[in-house]
């Protein structure tokens, strides 16, 4: 038997109208992620493009949490979290416009505040974004910057490129 207390362990499925803000701020300090990494190009000034974007998983389960929080910042997308493995059924809203990061994204966790690691996160990527924004990305010293920021987070994760590679 369900509960009748939607937000209990035992009942997953939300409906749009029971979602709050601070739910939705909670949800992902647990499965969010405040992206920035950096792609080799040569075509560009400081020869690598930075990628911003902002990443939130669940199971099929919670699809609806995923829409509704999409619905609730207006705007990025949904699609299957890992489409070529056929074991993986979750799914990842996405958030890459930086226009959408900045005036949409950026605003709501300024008004629903994490309380994990995910912060700390969340201030780099802001700084990133500000950097960005007014073209210091584009110099060496704002672009060193960038990287120091990025490669001073604690992260268990293994980077593809390292912190030496991309300043060299």
């Amino acid at each position: 038997m369900l509960s009748k207390n939607v937000r209990s362990a035992d009942n997953q499925q939300v409906t749009r109208k029971e979602v709050s803000n601070e739910y939705l701020a909670g949800f992902t300090d647990g499965e969010g992620c405040f992206y920035v990494g950096f792609s080799k190009r040569e075509d560009l000034p400081m020869k690598w493009q930075i990628i911003t974007e902002f990443h939130v998983s669940q199971n099929p389960g919670g699809k609806n949490v995923l829409e509704e929080f999409k619905k609730r910042l207006g705007c990025g997308y949904l699609k299957p979290n890992h489409a070529k493995n056929p074991k993986d059924k979750s799914w990842v809203l996405i958030v890459k416009d930086r226009n959408d990061l900045k005036e949409k994204l950026i605003p709501f966790f300024k008004k629903n505040s994490l309380y994990t690691s995910k912060l700390r996160d969340f201030e780099v990527f802001c700084k990133v974004l500000e950097l960005i924004e007014k073209g210091q990305h584009l110099q060496k010293d704002g672009f060193k910057e960038i990287v120091n920021l990025v490669f001073n987070l604690q992260r268990s994760t293994k980077k593809r490129y390292s912190r030496e590679l991309i300043l060299s």
